[in-house]
């Protein structure tokens, strides 16, 4: 990707922020309380929030509806409950996507009695209203250790990856030093990167973990992993 292209630069600092005690969140679009016209979403990303939650706490039973969520545990164990009979305890690398749809109770809590859980919450607007409630799990295969550039969600689950109801694919990004991942991105659609972990070299801009990049024209997305390498999410939408 050359200079020629637009690269938009989400600091992590400049996110917003609530703590709750049980609840330590940052919010890279407007969410509850923290209103940011500026940062209502990105195409059809509404949400990414990145919540720390204290040993014992976590979201008593709440309805959602029309909205594809998904889960990504980075560090301790989330139980999950929902109106559909799903009962599962999340361990880190494990992604769970539920489809809200028509309409869903869910609850999300921290088991453990000692060590907090950090996860990923995100959602994304689905290409249709009402549609069935639906729960999935996402693994990383087996196969997947050597690949740095693993398609997790996709419209079609094209290549063992879990399906949303909207033109959208989500890319897990774990590289390690000095690797190169690059994403080509079609006209029309636009790209969003998340830092998770480590360091990212994107079109000459570095950024740390909290950051995002985003573009919407059409190149070939190139990310360097720094030196102590890198784990983020890519985001490819219409």
């Amino acid at each position: 990707m050359t200079a020629n292209h637009t690269l938009r630069i989400r600091r992590a600092g400049e996110r917003g922020h609530a703590n709750h005690g049980w609840l330590d969140s940052w919010h890279t679009f407007s969410f509850a309380n923290y209103y940011d016209p500026a940062h209502m979403g990105f195409r059809s990303l509404r949400v990414i929030n990145d919540d720390r939650v204290a040993p014992g706490g976590g979201f008593p039973n709440h309805p959602h509806r029309d909205m594809e969520i998904f889960s990504y545990v980075l560090e301790g164990s989330l139980a999950h409950q929902d109106s559909m009979g799903n009962k599962r305890e999340l361990k880190p690398g494990e992604i769970q996507l539920m489809r809200a749809g028509s309409g869903v109770l869910h609850s999300e809590f921290n088991p453990s009695a000692t060590e907090d859980v950090r996860l990923l919450q995100i959602w994304i607007t689905p290409s249709r209203r009402g549609l069935e409630p639906s729960y999935t799990e996402w693994t990383p295969p087996a196969e997947s250790a050597s690949k740095n550039k693993l398609l997790v969600i996709s419209e079609d689950g094209r290549e063992g990856s879990a399906r949303i109801a909207q033109d959208a694919s989500v890319h897990l990004i774990r590289a390690t030093a000095g690797d190169t991942v690059s994403h080509d991105l079609a006209a029309g659609r636009g790209v969003w990167l998340h830092v998770i972990r480590g360091r990212a070299l994107a079109c000459g801009v570095t950024l740390e973990p909290g950051d995002a990049a985003s573009i919407e024209e059409p190149a070939t997305f190139e990310i360097k992993a720094g030196p102590d390498g890198l784990e983020a999410l890519l985001f490819d939408l219409r």
